[in-house]
């Protein structure tokens, strides 16, 4: 299953705690973890610093406790877990699948598990709350849909349409089509 992973596993890049204006890039590949500086000075004495690189392979990032502080303080303890789990071979697959494979299990959900989903992470929160969603969730539930319920979700979004109950869905697309009628009728002035 590992070697259906791509060769960057993960990578971030950022500036480092106030008062340092020094960047960091933290990068892990199947085999090794990669952490780059560069260091930022307006000091003269400073400015011939070079960037630097330290490379290593998994056994010794678990062994160096110095580089995972480092990366803790500069990227925060979740991503240290998560960079280290990673060393660990303890893969996230889920966050590895593309979201339209994402989106179509995550159809087949109860509503329910779907607003649980949606808090678990940024990425779900959008995925759960996305529009593609909820088309695919109408598509499954619903018999049929008409062209006017599709004009009507362009307007309020699937999941709006998904939520509004049959009444209020009639007279929403009463109402639309009736607008539609009206601008159709209006005579043109020469």
């Amino acid at each position: 299953m590992a070697s259906l992973l791509p060769e960057t596993l993960f990578e971030a890049g950022g500036q480092g705690p106030a008062p340092s204006k020094d960047y960091y890039q933290l990068q892990i590949t199947r085999s090794q973890v990669s952490f780059r500086w560069w260091r930022i000075s307006l000091r003269n004495d400073h400015r011939m610093n070079r960037p630097g690189v330290t490379k290593e392979c998994y056994e010794d990032f678990l062994d160096d406790v110095n580089l995972q502080v480092q990366i803790a303080l500069i990227f925060g303890s979740k991503i240290l877990q998560y960079v280290i789990n990673l060393c660990k071979g303890k893969y996230d697959f889920l966050e590895r699948l593309s979201d339209p494979l994402l989106l179509r299990i995550i159809s087949y959900l109860d509503l329910e598990d779907i607003a649980r989903l949606s808090q678990t992470s940024h990425r779900f929160q959008k995925l759960c709350t996305s529009d593609k969603l909820w088309e695919q969730i109408v598509v499954l539930t619903c018999d049929t849909i008409t062209r006017d319920m599709k004009a009507l979700a362009k307007d309020i979004g699937w999941r709006q349409l998904f939520f509004t109950n049959k009444l209020q869905l009639q007279r929403q697309i009463r109402k639309r089509r009736q607008k539609n009628d009206d601008k159709k009728e209006v005579p043109v002035e020469t």
